[in-house]
């Protein structure tokens, strides 16, 4: 037999869920319309936005750069006060075996002096600050044991020294991650922008990019300018060895350079050590004008002097530029300049 019993009704809070639900769906459909064409940005804008994006990704790679040249150097210098701390202890062990060997001579003509026999199972410091006690002991006893209280003093303050640059190296290590994931997100963050474009814009974009590369590489004029001395003459020649070269961040070369990294290599092949960010070697000579500089000078660019590259003559700098660009020519007019240096 048939049932007659009506159909369960929805209950009223499943009701209104749904109803919240859907009211919500075509609230947030309305927003995305509306929000649509605003938030497309064109080819020029994210081109726009992605240049900034790449400056303030540079700006943190010479912050990288910096702290991970302090941890390479606070490396060296903790791995040597160790070296000195552990050859310290093995010449302290044998002054104290020395002491020892005293000890044992002084037993056998007729018994240890209690002095040194109490030196023998405490600290010596305690002892050589008492007059009383250092008139019991022999002149090569006391001599003996002045040479361990100065190489005990010597080791405690290099471990110290030591411990002090540990909690250095931790904290730059942890600078150096920080600025690491900065860049990174920039980067991240341009090619986001860089996916919104549809194909043909990114195309037309790539060839922009690679015209500039071409144009940068192959036909610019430097003048007869051969003002370079022999060393900036020689780092302008291996600078200009690797025209074409990627840029990747936090890169010294051979295969890949960000700005400082192809300035501190090209001197590095003449001969030249200097400082690898461009903020340091801003500092590794007096400050040129514009109309002071020869071929090979270093030359500055933005207030926080965050880039650097080779002036080649003509008016144009040779460098590493950013990500998605290669070690090319470029006008020194395309960039603030700040000024020079010569190394």
């Amino acid at each position: 037999m048939a049932s007659h019993r009506r159909p369960k009704q929805p209950s009223r809070t499943r009701v209104t869920v749904l109803t919240t639900a859907a009211a919500a769906a075509v609230v947030l459909s309305a927003n995305a319309a509306n929000a649509a064409p605003s938030e497309k940005l064109g080819k020029d804008e994210v081109k726009a936005k992605v240049d900034k994006l790449y400056e303030q990704a540079e700006q943190a790679t010479e912050k990288y750069n910096g702290a991970k040249e302090k941890q390479q150097k606070l490396q060296k210098e903790i791995s040597t006060i160790q070296d000195n701390v552990a050859r310290g202890q093995e010449e302290l062990n044998k002054l104290r075996d020395g002491l020892g060997s005293l000890a044992t001579a002084q037993y056998r003509s007729g018994g240890i002096d209690p002095s040194v026999q109490l030196f023998l199972s405490a600290d010596p410091d305690d002892y050589l600050d008492k007059a009383s006690t250092l008139d019991q002991l022999s002149g090569q006893q006391v001599e003996a044991l002045k040479k361990i209280q100065d190489k005990q003093r010597q080791l405690a303050q290099e471990r110290a020294e030591a411990t002090e640059k540990l909690k250095d190296l931790a904290s730059t290590r942890t600078e150096l991650g920080n600025k690491k994931k900065e860049v990174q997100g920039k980067l991240a963050e341009a090619q986001k922008l860089l996916n919104t474009l549809t194909a043909k814009e990114k195309a037309a974009l790539a060839a922009e990019q690679q015209r500039a590369n071409r144009s940068s590489t192959d036909r610019v004029d430097l003048g007869n300018d051969t003002s370079a001395s022999g060393r900036a003459a020689a780092a302008f020649s291996a600078a200009q060895s690797k025209i074409g070269t990627p840029y990747v961040y936090g890169a010294s070369g051979p295969s890949s350079f960000d700005c400082s990294g192809l300035t501190s290599w090209a001197y590095a092949q003449a001969g030249v050590s200097i400082p690898r960010t461009s903020e340091a070697q801003a500092g590794y000579g007096a400050h040129l004008s514009m109309s002071q500089l020869q071929v090979g000078d270093l030359v500055f660019f933005y207030g926080d002097l965050h880039h650097v590259g080779l002036y080649a003559g003509n008016g144009q700098v040779l460098h590493a530029p950013h990500t998605g660009a290669v070690v090319r020519y470029e006008s020194i007019n395309n960039m603030p300049f700040q000024f020079g240096v010569r190394v």
